[in-house]
């Protein structure tokens, strides 16, 4: 049986100049469809806010405005995803999740029955959240601790995260030039939760903190956690192709 990985990947990896940037999604699909040869694979993605602005250029800051352009962008999304797919005779698959999903065993259960009838028939599934409903998420929240909960519920050993985040650092890399990555995280320090967490990204909701609260509720619940860039994917494609750890930062409890 093959082992199942969740790839989330960032709105400012997948988008440029306040839109969809396709070579860098034809690059993700690559890999993913690389990676589908030996795991299976649920993809969580951003970039609704992004693709929908193209189309409806409205203040961003009001949040009806916000859910109205990631209503226009969701489909986009997932036509660009498809066609990309479509190169390498594969197909994805749309799911729209909220918190209150997770919250309902129920929902959760036929949510995951979806995915694994999707999987058996080797579609990518493709999730992301409902941002047209979930004021939550808008404001405060981010698809880092979405797609922490999509591999805990849907069975997932691991999840990558792709952003322009290329790994965890000893300090801050964009202010100490001597900062050094840690390659390898057992355990997140309750001090580290509590850093500024704003995103650089004018589409983005999330930070180095969003993805440590990522880490630190998936190495309680013993699944590993994977970080590295999703501008150049050099070193995730060392380490879960070839199985070497060339640069990227691994969260696990496990020794080695």
């Amino acid at each position: 049986m093959k082992n199942r990985v969740v790839v989330k990947v960032g709105t400012h990896v997948l988008s440029e100049h306040n839109r969809l940037y396709k070579p860098r999604i034809l690059n993700l699909i690559e890999f993913i469809v690389d990676l589908m040869k030996d795991y299976e694979v649920i993809l969580v993605s951003s970039g609704a806010v992004a693709a929908g602005y193209s189309f409806l250029k409205i203040d961003k800051s009001n949040l009806n405005n916000r859910q109205a352009i990631a209503a226009i962008g969701q489909p986009q999304l997932i036509a660009t995803y498809n066609k990309q797919l479509e190169k390498f005779g594969k197909i994805g698959a749309q799911l729209l999740l909220t918190a209150g999903d997770f919250d309902s065993r129920k929902r959760s259960y036929y949510a995951k029955c979806t995915i694994e009838t999707l999987i058996k028939n080797n579609i990518l599934p493709i999730i992301n959240e409902n941002d047209a409903t979930a004021t939550e998420e808008l404001v405060f929240g981010d698809n880092d601790q979405l797609s922490a909960r999509v591999a805990h519920y849907f069975d997932a050993q691991m999840l990558i995260l792709l952003s322009d985040i290329d790994g965890y650092y000893d300090t801050d890399p964009n202010k100490n030039p001597n900062a050094v990555m840690k390659k390898v995280v057992r355990e997140i320090e309750e001090s580290e939760l509590a850093v500024n967490t704003a995103a650089t990204y004018q589409f983005a909701t999330g930070g180095i903190v969003t993805k440590l609260k990522a880490a630190d509720y998936l190495l309680k619940r013993h699944r590993k956690m994977f970080i590295a860039s999703g501008f150049d994917l050099s070193d995730v494609k060392s380490y879960m192709l070839d199985h070497v750890h060339q640069g990227g930062t691994l969260f696990s409890n496990e020794e080695a």
